[in-house]
């Protein structure tokens, strides 16, 4: 299957109003699908800077120029500016993406709060937040959201849980080598995740020489030879949305003339055997290039291991 998914992790309320329309333009002149991920609730990205003590963080918020992606304004939402609501603020650049064609879904309701806290978050919590998510959702697009793609690639087990509760057809919660069924607490999960398996612009920038000018070379590089379920790239709005517009205008025209399709995570959904996927449970791992520890694939397991009830 010679398909890249392209997953669009949209995080803040600028993200929305500048990246997202250009995105839009960039992919409809290649011809290409993709879907796009929103976070619906307050823009709290300054409250970010807790992660300071966060091993390996300030690192990459040296090599990546956070403050050139993100611009002053929006690193202070939820400290010294009050946090903007994205999705009564920026409802109609997320109407005017579907209304193009491309697929739409949830990333977030909180980014930061998501992101900081679910991990170790009680049932209620996580629930309240992804119920808050789908409400704001149904309100702007005038029906229930089918993809969910978390923010950080974090999870826990309400969350895989309320995935299926919600009727979600298809996540990508997770980082992984290809589609699976999770398998949470012995139970295995009816919402299939579709994992990123490319490394992000952002974990590649700064490392191993890596620049905005030779980065897209060494990614097509990675995309020589398709796996057997195609690959799921990830793209923030923050970034090749905006000053690394180029870059993914690079990798597009690679992975065209490499003979890839473009989809959204749906198409490659779609294209699959659901039946047929691996249950594999979900570990808490480390990614290169990323701070912290991720929702990650496990190995596959045997039947006798999980249960389907």
């Amino acid at each position: 299957m010679k398909m890249i998914a392209l997953k669009i992790d949209v995080d803040t309320l600028r993200g929305t109003m500048e990246g997202v329309p250009q995105l839009q333009s960039l992919l409809l002149k290649h011809r290409a699908g993709a879907t796009f991920l929103f976070s619906l609730g307050p823009d709290h990205t300054g409250r970010a800077i807790k992660r300071v003590f966060r091993k390996g963080f300030l690192g990459k918020v040296q090599r990546t120029s956070v403050l050139e992606h993100y611009g002053l304004k929006t690193l202070l939402y939820g400290t010294l500016l009050p946090g903007p609501d994205i999705g009564t603020r920026a409802a109609e650049p997320m109407r005017a993406v579907a209304a193009a064609g491309f697929e739409v879904g949830i990333h977030t309701w909180d980014h930061v709060a998501w992101q900081d806290r679910v991990a170790h978050a009680p049932a209620d919590w996580t629930e309240r937040q992804m119920s808050l998510a789908e409400s704001r959702f149904q309100a702007i697009f005038g029906r229930p959201a089918r993809i969910h793609g978390a923010a950080g690639w974090q999870m826990n087990d309400a969350a895989f849980r309320h995935l299926d509760q919600a009727g979600m057809q298809w996540a990508s919660d997770t980082r992984g080598t290809g589609p699976f069924v999770p398998v949470i607490a012995g139970h295995a999960c009816r919402c299939p995740q579709l994992p990123t398996t490319l490394p992000t612009l952002d974990e590649l920038i700064g490392l191993d020489g890596l620049d905005a000018s030779n980065v897209a070379r060494h990614l097509l590089r990675q995309t020589e030879n398709p796996p057997q379920h195609g690959h799921v790239f990830t793209l923030h709005a923050e970034l090749e949305g905006m000053r690394l517009s180029p870059v993914l205008d690079a990798l597009l025209s690679g992975w065209l003339q490499q003979g890839y399709q473009l989809v959204s995570l749906g198409d490659l959904g779609h294209a699959l055997e659901p039946g047929r996927l691996p249950r594999c449970p979900v570990v808490m791992g480390t990614i290169p290039g990323r701070s912290g520890t991720l929702a990650v694939q496990g190995a596959p397991l045997p039947e006798s291991q999980f249960s389907t009830q």
